[in-house]
């Protein structure tokens, strides 16, 4: 029995029935592989700056333009990724943004001087930028609600084994092979990754919030197809009137755009999430980004600072395990209140501590806070906030913010850092933490074990109400997420 065209796709319904299965580790798997060359092409700058520092290429200066110029493209990125996701598909724009930071960073293998390095590096930024956005938002309109945390946080994981990756890799590679070979590393991969990923499925949530409900109900088709053992949607939906046709548009209404974001229901979800990444960001780009400049500045050798850096990125992968434990047992909002309560106390440390064991110990504590907040709030809670018509305009409007608030403060840190060494750098990024906590505390929604159509608020969009309604009468009881065998 072949379902009629006058009925909608039911795309949440469908996809959170099904059990986890290949299909879902496919996904996770060709997602994770862009997000990681990602991440390690913005963590690429610590070693590549502190080099540049040491060899008198650059000056602090400069390296502050390099990681500005790095976040302002990140900015604009995330701003022009949010508006392709979400006018022509998550699928167009994570491939658009790959091939971005994949060319520039070929081009950054024979920059003549920083000047032009620091220009290509605002082009590597422009898909830098838009890639992250897309690339956590699409993973989570294809995960069963019951497991949505913990798929986000796996693919967390997958992009912050970049930070040990670099680290490793730039301790061998940076001595060996100079800077420019971590660019050239970064280039073929993304050029790689770009053709493995065109097979890819547009996500079905999406095509159907453009009224295109007919293409929607053939990818949800096939990708049922990929489960013999779930029963066939005709059989599930067949004792329920679904709207025809004739009440829901022939073609999608105009999308809301930015603006939207902060009328009511959504303003209050537009500011928390932009307070997030403000911080968020400016505590990675403010500290971490820092840690191997600040400890040349003062008299650690390149070599033993890039030794340093690998060390404390074993906090990442650890930060990443504890995000996936924690987001679908006790929530996001709390769990991401304890993790940053635990940062701001090991943020505290940092300036008080001077062994190399004790160095490295601290900085592996901060890095796995900042991982597991990667985790729980960039990768899962953040993109869960927003209706699926604003989802990557929501998702990149705030990482905008907080890019622009993060290179606004790298010229900061190094006049803080001037006028108050390290213990003045960590007490304004502890001040930062604080507000974030607050912030969660007042304006935070539970979405754990909810599905996203349940989880927008009334009247976001206006395919929002009839979406939860179908919900409603479609799910029946608990959806299996078990594994697949």
């Amino acid at each position: 029995m072949s379902q009629s065209p006058s009925l909608r796709a039911h795309s949440g319904a469908r996809l959170d029935r099904l059990p986890i299965g290949r299909f879902h580790w496919h996904l996770v798997g060709m997602i994770g592989a862009g997000l990681f060359l990602d991440a390690f092409d913005i963590y690429l700058q610590s070693g590549v700056l502190a080099t540049l520092v040491k060899s008198g290429w650059s000056t602090l200066q400069s390296n502050a333009a390099f990681i500005s110029s790095t976040l302002i493209g990140m900015w604009l990125g995330s701003l022009i990724g949010g508006y392709i996701g979400d006018r022509y598909g998550r699928r167009t724009a994570y491939q658009f943004n790959l091939a971005v930071f994949g060319l520039a960073s070929i081009a950054a293998v024979f920059a003549p001087s920083m000047t032009v390095l620091i220009g290509l590096r605002f082009v590597m930024g422009v898909g830098l930028g838009a890639e992250l956005i897309i690339g956590y938002a699409a993973l989570g309109e294809f995960v069963p609600s019951l497991a949505r945390g913990r798929f986000g946080a796996i693919l967390a994981l997958l992009t912050n084994l970049s930070v040990t990756a670099t680290g490793i890799v730039g301790y061998w590679a940076i001595p060996a092979l100079g800077w420019r070979s971590m660019f050239a590393l970064v280039g073929l991969g993304a050029v790689g990754i770009w053709f493995m990923r065109k097979s890819m499925p547009e996500s079905p949530r999406w095509l159907e919030s453009q009224g295109r409900h007919d293409e929607a109900d053939a990818m949800l088709r096939s990708i049922e197809a990929r489960f013999p053992n779930v029963p066939a949607w005709d059989t599930v939906a067949a004792s329920v009137t679904a709207p025809p046709a004739a009440e829901a548009p022939a073609r999608a209404a105009p999308l809301p755009g930015y603006p939207a974001l902060f009328r009511r229901p959504l303003l209050s979800r537009t500011v928390l999430t932009m307070i997030m990444s403000a911080v968020n960001m400016s505590v990675l780009y403010g500290l971490i980004a820092w840690f191997p400049t600040f400890l040349v500045k003062q008299g650690v050798a390149v070599t033993s600072t890039l030794g340093y850096t690998a060390v404390m990125g074993l906090g990442t992968p650890i930060g990443c395990l504890i995000g996936m434990a924690l987001t679908d047992r006790i929530g996001r909002r709390l769990s991401i209140v304890s993790v940053l309560a635990l940062e701001a106390v090991a943020t505290a440390f940092y300036p008080m501590v001077h062994s190399p064991a004790e160095l490295m110990a601290t900085g592996a504590v901060i890095m796995m806070c900042s991982a597991c907040i990667t985790s729980l709030a960039f990768a899962v809670y953040i993109p869960e906030l927003f209706p699926t018509e604003l989802r990557m305009r929501g998702s990149s409007l705030s990482a905008a913010v907080g890019r622009l608030a993060s290179a606004g403060a790298q010229g900061g840190i190094v006049a803080i850092f001037g006028i108050g060494g390290i213990f003045g750098v960590t007490n304004f990024l502890i001040g930062l933490i604080v507000l974030q906590i607050l912030a969660l505390l007042v304006l935070g929604v539970n979405t754990r074990a909810r599905t996203l159509e349940e989880i927008e608020p009334a009247n976001a969009t206006p395919a929002v109400a009839t979406n939860a309604a179908e919900l409603s009468t479609l799910r029946g009881g608990p959806r299996d997420v078990s594994p697949q065998r």
